[in-house]
C-alpha cells in the first residue's frame, strides 16, 4: 500500500512507488490519502506480509528509510490522512500475517514541487529491497 498526496511533492512518494512497483506474487495499491478505502482488498487477500509506504517526518536526512514500529506511528509526522495511521495499522494487523510500515523522510512537500531527487533515489532503492524481500535491511525508527 502506497500512501500520500502526489500534489504535495515528496508526500506522494508512497503512491509513486506503488504505481511503479511490480513483482510476481505482490499486489501493489496506490491509496492516495485514503488508505482506509482499500482495507477491503487486504481483508479479502489476507497477505502473509503487508508493506505500507508513506512519507514521514522523522527528523532524519531526506530520502532516509525507516521501518516504523506500530507503537511509534504516532511519533512520526504524517500530514495528509483522514484517520490516524496507527488506527489503520491496528485494523489491518487482523488480516495480514505481518504489517511492515516503511517511512521515507521527505525533502520538499510544497504544492506542485514533484518528487525530489533524494526521494527518487530512495524509491528506486526501496523497489530493489522489496523485490529481494529484504526489508529487514532497513533500520528501525
Amino acid at each position: 500500500m502506497g500512501i500520500g498526496n502526489e500534489l504535495n511533492g515528496d508526500d506522494g512518494i508512497g503512491n509513486v512507488l506503488a504505481k511503479e512497483f511490480s513483482q510476481r506474487g505482490w499486489h501493489s495499491i496506490a491509496c492516495e490519502t485514503v488508505p482506509e478505502n482499500f482495507t477491503s482488498i487486504v481483508e479479502r487477500e489476507r497477505p502473509e506480509t503487508l508493506v505500507i509506504v508513506d512519507a514521514a517526518d522523522m527528523g532524519i536526512a531526506p530520502g532516509e528509510l525507516r521501518i516504523i514500529p506500530h507503537g511509534k506511528l504516532g511519533s512520526a509526522g504524517f500530514g495528509t490522512h483522514g484517520i490516524p495511521l496507527s488506527n489503520l495499522v491496528s485494523h489491518l494487523r487482523g488480516f495480514a500475517g505481518e504489517v511492515v510500515f516503511i517511512g521515507i523522510q521527505p525533502h520538499d512537500t510544497e504544492l506542485g514541487s514533484g518528487i525530489s531527487p533524494q526521494l527518487e533515489s530512495s524509491k528506486n532503492r526501496l523497489i530493489g529491497i522489496l523485490k529481494d524481500n529484504d526489508w529487514g535491511s532497513i533500520e528501525r525508527l
